[in-house]
């Protein structure tokens, strides 16, 4: 039986902090937030944490941050319909991969092992939810209003009163992702390195 919903809002890279939630079905409270860097790190969490088998997981997609050259730079810009006109476009240096392929090998062997794992991209995640400020993603003042929307909106009174890191606050965001698929609230919206990518209805 599934008790318990974690998110894990996955960075880049290792410079780029990874957040981890666990949150109590029952009761609705958080009952883990952490900060995590490395995939060492990540692995040694998952190898620690006793309930996989009763818990739904939600891991965020993170960009693929890879510098790439000249006008391939300029045309790998998020807001570039470049899927429809592919026979167009030379897919130099992989730029048409805005996705990191990072922990899939983990995911894999997570869900080999029998875990329920679902992937969520966070930006469309948050708009879903009614998340999406009008800052800069990641600054301050959007660290600050997701914050104040998640205590307000969703009933998350445990959150401290000073400033929680983004990573962690997007993680949230993964365990109320996962309780909305427990609910069927949510579809596949595209795969991902075999394992779906989701979002709410």
């Amino acid at each position: 039986m599934i008790t318990h919903s974690l998110g894990l809002s996955l960075g880049a890279s290792s410079a780029i902090e990874s957040g981890v939630a666990i949150r109590e079905i029952s009761t609705g409270k958080l009952i883990h937030v952490d900060k995590l860097f490395s995939m060492n790190d990540i692995q040694l969490f998952f190898d620690n944490y006793t309930s996989l088998k009763n818990t739904v997981i939600c891991v965020s997609l993170p960009w693929d941050n890879t510098m790439l050259e000249g006008k391939w730079r300029i045309l790998s810009k998020q807001y570039q319909l470049i899927h429809n006109n592919e026979s167009m476009f030379h897919n130099r240096d992989n730029w048409m991969q805005r996705f990191s392929t990072r922990g899939c090998e983990l995911l894999t062997n997570l869900t080999e092992a029998g875990c329920d794992i679902a992937r969520f991209e966070i930006y469309l995640a948050r708009q879903k939810f009614n998340l999406y400020s009008n800052y800069k993603e990641r600054s301050s003042a959007d660290c600050k209003f997701l914050q104040g929307a998640l205590k307000t909106e969703y009933g998350f009174e445990e959150l401290p009163t000073n400033m929680m890191p983004a990573a962690q606050l997007e993680a949230i965001i993964g365990t109320m992702l996962g309780e909305a698929k427990l609910r069927g609230e949510t579809q596949k919206i595209f795969e991902f390195k075999g394992l779906d990518v989701i979002n709410l209805i």
